[in-house]
């Protein structure tokens, strides 16, 4: 074997190594945590803490109003931002190539991507809070949510439709279908599982954001579950801040239990969507 040959074996060699490392470095981390939490909230995760409301007593304490809270706003957050934000992709991805207003609306998406959350909460605060009268209720909460989660909708869902082969298109065109009739029956289902997979990640991040919520003023105790979408509310996420940000030690087991609660509903969500996509690529493939 030449030198040059042993180098590059060393070399390559070396990079699995560092690779391997970066994977293994941040997994262990997120196991030690994960495991930490478990072992302190395990012994407090039952029916009765899940069903019930939340108490100045510790050992009477719930996530209930937390948890339906947190459910409210994903469903209504997605509500808002799945068709606003797959129609702002097909349009930019199917019909607007070409206008010169196309790239300044891609540019700018991006940069909204990653502006910090608790600018979003500014901007609900201020818009959907005071503007236009929503107070501090579940709506305006889902309103601002779906600010936040749009931009990686409409991102995550053109990276979908770009994955469609052009011959498709020409081809359903060819056989004489309309614009919309190629995007309806063969652009969409064929990107399904990449916006799919988007949405699930969406979803996701609206379900564990706390700073948005608290600046437009989701309520940090609450002993009552939303009866509407005018109803003050909280979310998972606040109801764990307000227990750890007690001294009681009884309460960051709560808060170490409702973290396990949280941890385990992203792994469904994220669980479901590698599901579905498994489905939908086995249907488009056959």
């Amino acid at each position: 074997m030449s030198t040059s040959s042993q180098h590059r074996s060393g070399s390559e060699r070396a990079f699995i190594v560092i690779a391997i490392a970066a994977i293994a470095v941040p997994l262990g981390a997120l196991a030690l945590l994960l495991g930490d939490v478990l072992v302190d909230g395990l012994g407090r995760l039952d029916v009765a803490f899940l069903t019930s409301y939340p108490s100045r007593k510790a050992a009477l304490a719930g996530i209930l109003p937390g948890l339906v809270g947190s459910i409210y706003l994903v469903i209504l957050t997605a509500a808002i931002a799945l068709p606003v934000g797959v129609g702002a992709a097909i349009y930019l991805e199917e019909y607007g190539r070409q206008a010169k207003l196309s790239s300044l609306i891609e540019i700018n998406i991006a940069n909204l991507a990653g502006v910090p959350s608790i600018i979003y909460g500014l901007l609900g605060l201020g818009v959907f809070v005071r503007v236009f009268g929503m107070g501090r209720s579940l709506i305006a909460g889902a309103f601002t949510m779906a600010l936040l989660v749009l931009p990686m909708v409409v991102v995550v869902s053109r990276e979908a439709l770009r994955t469609v082969p052009e011959s498709l298109r020409e081809a359903s065109l060819a056989l004489g279908a309309t614009r919309l009739q190629t995007i309806l029956k063969v652009v969409l289902p064929a990107a399904y599982p990449g916006i799919l997979t988007g949405i699930i990640l969406a979803v996701s991040r609206a379900f564990g954001e706390t700073a948005p919520l608290v600046v437009i003023g989701a309520l940090t105790y609450v002993t009552f579950v939303p009866d509407g979408i005018d109803s003050p509310f909280t979310v998972l996420p606040i109801q764990i801040f307000n227990w750890v940000s007690r001294p009681q030690e009884a309460f960051l087991v709560n808060a170490a239990a409702g973290i396990v609660v949280l941890v385990v509903a992203m792994l469904c969500l994220n669980a479901g969507a590698i599901y579905l996509r498994g489905r939908l690529q086995e249907r488009i493939g056959s």
